[in-house]
């Protein structure tokens, strides 16, 4: 499904004219006027996209920057927020795009800022489960101390005490069952990279559109595989969109996806086994082919 059609950055007369006419750009007070300048001189083209769209280019290049600049003039939801400049909003009025129909509002950026944020909070919920956890333990073994005073009711939180420890004691349950069905279900058992495959697939819903920042970070090999399979599933049976910043072979070799490398000048539209980023990987593995064949 195609929501974002094209997309145009501003051009170096563009840029210029900005310069020498904005008051606010002659002014000495700013250390910075980011993202004017980054891609000035790189003849960026006008950007075409398909169900699935690919920025790849090494470090510094600009193609994060590329997503963030089209999820604030397209109005996106965000998931994290991001280091921008005074002149961001000046740079972003300079842009342009096309749509092919309207961006669903459940449409979103996901960076890796967003997806660390998440893990973190898996991590605190976990040291609250901990922390519930022993709180049920001492729980448990006061309830069934044959010293255990009765239960006198005296309000509705009594009653729902008294209604846990009568069900515990009637089907004489262990320490052990007794936390887990007590206990919300522990989704910090997974790895931080499980909970970030998680994240993905718990954020990315039907029939939208979604900007997907170096989303590898966070992932290791198998999951990376992992999400490139959702994000084709997605795109197949659900009507998605994805705009995709990234150097994973894995991701880059998206069936069907159309891929700009950001390292030319102009970018160019690039199959994925001829990026820079995945011959080095071939070469190496090709180096040390008679090691896996031992």
């Amino acid at each position: 499904m195609i929501y974002l059609q094209t997309f145009s950055l501003p051009t170096r007369e563009a840029e210029e004219n900005y310069f020498s006419s904005s008051l606010k750009a002659k002014r000495t007070c700013y250390t910075t006027n980011y993202p004017f300048g980054l891609f000035r001189y790189r003849e960026m083209p006008e950007f075409y996209f398909s169900d699935i769209t690919v920025f790849c280019g090494n470090n510094g290049s600009g193609k994060s920057s590329i997503l963030n600049v089209i999820a604030e003039k397209t109005k996106l939801e965000r998931t994290a927020p991001f280091n921008r400049s005074d002149f961001f909003e000046d740079y972003v009025s300079l842009c342009d795009y096309q749509l092919d129909r309207e961006i669903p509002k459940e449409s979103k950026i996901i960076t890796s800022d967003g997806v660390f944020e998440k893990v973190l909070d898996i991590r605190r919920i976990n040291d609250g489960i901990d922390s519930k956890r022993s709180d049920l333990i001492d729980e448990y073994i006061a309830e069934n101390s044959p010293n255990a005073a009765p239960n006198l009711l005296q309000g509705l939180d009594d009653y729902d005490r008294w209604k846990r420890v009568s069900h515990m004691r009637n089907k004489n349950r262990s320490q052990s069952r007794f936390l887990k069905e007590n206990l919300m279900r522990n989704i910090q058992e997974r790895s931080n990279g499980e909970s970030a495959l998680s994240y993905f697939v718990d954020a990315i819903q039907e029939n939208a559109l979604y900007l997907l920042d170096e989303p590898e970070n966070s992932l290791s090999p198998q999951n990376q595989l992992r999400l490139k399979y959702f994000i084709e599933d997605s795109v197949r049976s659900f009507g998605c969109q994805f705009v995709i910043s990234t150097h994973s072979p894995f991701l880059l070799s998206l069936k069907g996806a159309l891929i700009y490398n950001i390292d030319e000048t102009p970018p160019a539209e690039r199959r994925w086994t001829e990026l820079e980023c995945v011959k080095v990987y071939h070469d190496f593995f090709k180096e040390q082919e008679d090691k896996f064949n031992k």
